[in-house]
């Protein structure tokens, strides 16, 4: 590495939500991109993709490098170890209310960090993931645009090509529900 060149802001990103998350009492996720420098129970693994919990009371031994995060966490109540690359974390987001920030995917990693966490399945290939929409505002390069996962506001409401949402059907008044007594 050159001294010229500044070092990925991803890691510092990803600490940054994770703190975020701890703090405000929720709980962190992050979506990964699984090949064969990624190491996680496989049988989890869906369209090459998969989501951990990285909170407190599902991890021991979390370490959120700058290359790797790296935990310990049960998996049907056997202990599994976790290494990441730091390149294959597709997001980070609190499971409560979807806030996070989304990575776009780069290249796969070569060298020692391809070797060092080698999985057993060969053919799983890193998905074609479509670039993020651009945020307003300046950005410092493609890793800092921010993406709500989850809407806050009514499903539908910000689609394009979409009217304004149709009102939910009315419901049938609750009746509070009571105990019949047979003898």
């Amino acid at each position: 590495m050159n001294a010229l060149d500044p070092t990925s802001t991803r890691p510092y990103l990803i600490r940054a939500l994770y703190e975020w998350c701890t703090d405000n009492g929720f709980t962190p996720y992050v979506a990964v991109s699984v090949d064969n420098t990624v190491q996680v129970p496989r049988e989890y693994v869906k369209n090459n993709e998969i989501v951990l919990n990285i909170s407190f009371d599902a991890t021991s031994s979390l370490k959120l490098g700058n290359e790797f995060i790296e935990f310990k966490a049960r998996f049907a109540g056997s202990a599994r170890e976790i290494i990441v690359p730091i390149s294959h974390v597709i997001a980070i987001y609190a499971r409560e209310n979807g806030q996070g920030m989304a990575f776009p995917m780069g290249m796969p990693a070569t060298g020692a960090a391809s070797g060092a966490a080698a999985g057993t399945d060969a053919g799983l290939d890193t998905p074609a993931l479509p670039a993020p929409a651009p945020s307003s505002g300046s950005t410092d390069g493609p890793e800092g645009k921010i993406m709500q996962l989850v809407p806050e506001s009514i499903p539908g409401a910000g689609e394009e090509g979409s009217d304004a949402p149709e009102p939910p059907e009315p419901q049938p008044p609750r009746t509070r529900p009571s105990l019949k007594r047979v003898k």
